[in-house]
């Protein structure tokens, strides 16, 4: 018997479709591309890295305060946790951190004539800055720790600091770093990222950061202020 022509022509119509809605449903996806272990890390943008920075430097304020409170007190102050803290300051703040600003974002705020007026009391900070730093440095030892004119000396060094440094870094925090994301277009402020980035492994290598929170806390167990508990008020 000879089958009907219009069945069969329909039959192998929809064979045909059905195995083409296969053949797309079971076609091989492509795989997803792997990022590499950089990539997977979690971006810093160029302000958050400013500002973390800030917080070594920060620590480093809380142990100048305790050396001060250790003078006061007439308690026994060794000289290398501090002498290391001035150096710490000295290799990471201002050889490193500050120059990031003088470099890179002072000069972007003076083109685009922003917050001048506060950009140049910053940079006269820098500077006055180092000179109390190299006076730290050179009284940090256990001679002039031992000379009470010295002695004098390095507890205004460090007192004259601080008083400094703690509303510098306060205005950057909230006035100057916010401002550097109107100034500076989107393809520009990630490439200070990655200008920061390659200074930071220029200088201190990889983890350059990590590197510095480990140092100071170095520091501070020295000096026995770490626990961060001890500082809870009591009752």
């Amino acid at each position: 018997m000879r089958s009907d022509p219009t069945r069969r022509d329909f039959f192998n119509r929809t064979t045909a479709a059905g195995a083409g809605v296969l053949s797309a449903g079971f076609a091989p996806v492509p795989a997803k591309k792997v990022k590499s272990q950089k990539e997977e890390e979690e971006e810093v943008s160029p302000a958050e890295d400013l500002m973390r920075e800030h917080g070594v430097l920060k620590r480093v304020l809380l142990v100048y305060g305790e050396a001060i409170r250790r003078m006061d007190a007439r308690e026994d102050l060794p000289a290398e946790p501090v002498a290391d803290a001035a150096r710490l300051i000295r290799s990471f703040v201002e050889d490193y951190h500050e120059k990031l600003e003088e470099d890179f974002l002072f000069p972007r705020f003076r083109k685009a004539r922003r917050l001048v007026d506060l950009v140049d009391v910053l940079f006269e900070q820098h500077q006055a800055g180092r000179k109390l730093t190299e006076a730290t440095i050179r009284l940090a030892n256990a001679g002039a720790l031992r000379d009470a004119a010295r002695r004098g000396e390095l507890k205004d060094a460090m007192a004259r600091f601080i008083r400094m440094y703690a509303p510098h870094e306060a205005r950057e925090d909230t006035v100057l770093f916010p401002a550097l994301r109107k100034i500076v277009g989107g393809n520009e402020y990630d490439a200070l990222g990655e200008d920061f980035e390659k200074k930071e492994n220029q200088l201190f290598g990889q983890d350059g950061f990590e590197k510095m929170v480990d140092r100071v806390a170095g520091i501070e167990k020295k000096l026995g202020i770490y626990d961060l508990a001890q500082f809870t008020p009591k009752g």
